[in-house]
């Protein structure tokens, strides 16, 4: 359906069949092939008599709408007048008698598209993550010139009524100040930004970035624009400012793996709706719950979603935040705790605190991954918040075992968000052979709590200090490992710092490799990607880039299916699509390796077909962090140094931590919906150690989806598809998921 409800209505070649073929390669496309539109005339009963008129032409009784809340209002009111436009048509002689009981129900499923992430029900909206890569691309460019030239920035981006993409992007880049609709901020607001613009030009800082929702409002619900931002730095404090409006670029651009596999996903789940539809099922929206896709009934949604609405209209924006559901909520608070450090006189002040001053060391274990410096930045500002001494530990354990510990300060951190890498310096080295050394800094520092950010490693090196508790009390204290890994394959945690960054780095790369086979015709790429033994990046890349294939130790192969591979491709290039790409996972036979794939495909597809090879290598472990990477590891070191506060509250005892429970030794890991903290001990049944991966990986599910988009005849395992559930029963948004 071309041009969205105006191609309804206008019929003719606006409704077109579709083949496999049409809609291949448009996966790395933005925007949309098949047109979109603001359409008047279906808003009247007239309009939409003639949408159900060229429907019927075609036979067509299902429906999947993507858009907002305005799309998706209007096709349901078209489900519900169906029957009496199918009775008017027939009255007036347009349809037969016969095609009004043939096509007597119209079934509508809906999908959200939308870049504000504005739908209640969802916890992310199709088109979202790749806003927020545009906008994080035009941020990380502006702070070079910001820097180097001592300016402030203020930014305005989309939003007219949801401040996601506004509060995301100040998270994400550590902006110093946000305004948002939802959340206006309190009067006399204008002294106190220019108050703590004054005093980050003291601290030396030459960066200074605002951030405004193009709808962001005063309590009083008139309009902050951003001229109206600039205006008052430059009239109050005269520092050179300048303003950029981002505008349509935030659509733009290609989308972002995560939006490649949530709008994949949707599809599917879209399609199974249709096909179980009976009279009597709901228009339904598919929704995203944690790593699930689920059906809600379509109008409970978008009720809730105009409710956030009415609260702001009556300036009841309390209620309008907790409308918008428990990530956005925990987005504002956790900024709110980042951004602005209080004076020691408003710190806490319970007894504890006070006659213990706790020091908690963080560090960095295994390999570099992009987001590390966001989360220890979050570390570093929330301990300090909670009244701690932060310490950073230069690389890793070695570095712990050898004293390398300095104490770390609020601005020491500052503009380390949209840094990759590891600041702080990482090893893979593990604690068990510096126990003793380890244990004399830990006294020699007085450390009383320690936060792990790392991989497998780290997970490893938590169960040794855990061990080694009964040999060394300075081990009785709180840990807490926070998952950064490329690799994603920490126990306990659907995610991983890191793994999101990783995944956009190989969809770009497949897409550059499959522009280059544009010109030349009949190529097959074999690509190896990272991962060690888990198959999360070739799985999840292969799915996001459009592969043909994806070769992974979790799902084992033999010649057999290399040959019908090569057989399935060879098939493919008689078609107008005469490219193919496979991914590998570094580990997933030792035997099939990249070369032996390689060869394989270039003997056998001899005259058909050529190949060529690229092994990624460390490429997916650098670059600046992706949005959800800054994001997700700002919140969850916020969450597990606020876990260490309550720790050492509850283990303090006669001027001394002491904690020696199982459950003093935790991982922090999202598990669907949730932040979970699981002691790692209990972790234990569920990994794999040989491989260093966990026994069970949720990604495993989609194996069958990947296959079918590549034209495979296969079965999709509808277990993991949601039912029609209420609203009421998920509140909006929970989890940040990629998720996102």
């Amino acid at each position: 359906m071309r041009k969205g409800y105006q191609g309804m209505v206008d019929g003719g070649d606006n409704i077109v069949e579709v083949s496999w073929e049409s809609v291949s390669s448009i996966l790395q496309v933005g925007g949309t092939v098949i047109g979109s539109a603001r359409c008047k005339e279906f808003r009247t009963r007239e309009g939409r008599l003639k949408a159900a008129y060229n429907l019927i032409q075609r036979g067509i009784t299902n429906l999947c709408v993507i858009g907002g809340d305005g799309s998706l209002t209007g096709a349901n009111l078209f489900r519900e007048e169906w029957s009496g436009l199918l009775e008017e048509l027939a009255q007036s002689g347009m349809i037969e008698e016969e095609a009004v009981k043939k096509y007597v129900y119209l079934n509508i499923v809906g999908m959200v598209g939308s870049i504000d992430n504005d739908f209640c029900g969802t916890d992310m909206t199709i088109g979202t993550d790749s806003a927020l890569h545009r906008i994080i691309e035009v941020v990380d460019a502006i702070m070079t010139t910001a820097q180097s030239h001592q300016r402030t920035f203020v930014l305005e981006v989309m939003g007219r009524h949801c401040g996601y993409l506004a509060l995301v992007s100040a998270l994400a880049c550590g902006a110093d100040w946000v305004f948002i609709p939802e959340y206006p901020p309190e009067e006399g607001w204008e002294d106190q930004m220019c108050v703590k613009l004054s005093e980050n030009r003291a601290r030396k800082k030459r960066l200074n970035i605002i951030i405004v929702a193009e709808g962001a409002i005063d309590s009083h619900n008139k309009p902050i624009t951003s001229e109206k931002v600039k205006d008052l730095v430059v009239q109050q404090l005269g520092f050179d400012t300048r303003v950029t409006i981002l505008g349509h670029v935030q659509r733009g651009g290609t989308p972002s793996a995560f939006d490649r596999i949530l709008a994949s996903r949707m599809g599917v789940e879209a399609v199974l709706a249709l096909l179980e539809a009976t009279p009597d099922t709901p228009a339904c929206v598919v929704s995203l719950s944690g790593n699930q896709a689920v059906r809600l009934p379509l109008m409970e949604c978008v009720q809730m979603t105009q409710e956030v609405q009415k609260a702001m209209d009556e300036t009841k924006f309390c209620e309008a935040v907790r409308l918008r559901g428990r990530s956005f909520e925990n987005n504002l608070n956790t900024y709110k705790l980042l951004s602005h450090r209080r004076p020691d006189a408003e710190l806490p002040k319970d007894d504890l605190s006070c006659s213990t001053n706790f020091n908690v060391a963080v560090l960095n274990v295994g390999a570099p991954a992009a987001g590390m410096n966001a989360a220890v930045r979050s570390a570093v500002r929330v301990g300090i918040t909670e009244g701690h001494n932060m310490f950073a530990v230069i690389d890793g354990f070695e570095g712990f075992a050898r004293g390398q510990i300095k104490e770390i300060s609020w601005g020491d951190v500052g503009g380390w968000t949209g840094q990759g890498g590891s600041l702080l310096g990482t090893k893979r080295t593990l604690p068990a052979k510096y126990l003793e050394k380890i244990a004399d800094q830990m006294r020699t520092n007085n450390i009383n709590a320690l936060m792990v950010i790392g991989g497998f490693e780290a997970y490893l090196g938590l169960l040794e200090l855990s061990a080694a508790c009964e040999k060394y009390d300075e081990f009785c204290v709180p840990m807490v490992m926070v998952p950064a890994t490329v690799s994603n394959n920490v126990p306990g945690s659907d995610f991983s710092i890191g793994a999101d960054t990783a995944l956009n780095t190989i969809t770009d790369t497949c897409d550059r490799i499959k522009q280059s086979a544009s010109g030349t015709k009949r190529r097959v790429f074999i690509i190896e990607t990272m991962g060690g033994y888990c198959g999360y990046l070739a799985n999840m890349g292969g799915l996001a880039a459009g592969a043909d294939a994806a070769y992974i130790f979790e799902e084992k192969f033999d010649i057999r299916e290399l040959q019908a591979n090569v057989e399935h491709l060879t098939e493919k290039m008689k078609t107008s699509i005469q490219r193919g790409l496979v991914l590998r996972n570094e580990n997933s036979n030792e035997n099939y390796t990249t070369d032996f794939i390689y060869q394989l495909y270039s003997e056998e597809g001899k005259g058909v077909f050529d190949c060529r090879k690229n092994v990624l290598g460390h490429m997916q472990q650098g670059g600046a962090p992706s949005p959800f990477d800054r994001n997700f590891g700002t919140k969850i070191s916020a969450k597990a140094i606020q876990w260490i506060s309550k720790k050492l509250r509850e283990t303090y005892r006669k001027g001394k931590v002491f904690a020696n429970t199982e459950d003093s030794v935790c991982l922090l890991g999202m598990r669907r919906r949730n932040l979970l903290f699981q002691p790692v001990v209990e972790l234990k049944d569920q990994a794999d150690f040989v491989h260093r991966i966990p026994k069970e990986q949720w990604w495993l599910k989609l194996r069958p989806l990947m296959k079918i988009l590549a034209k495979y005849k296969t079965s999709y395992d509808v277990s993991d598809s949601g039912q029609l559930e209420h609203v009421a029963r998920h509140s909006p948004k929970e989890a940040e998921t990629g998720a996102i």
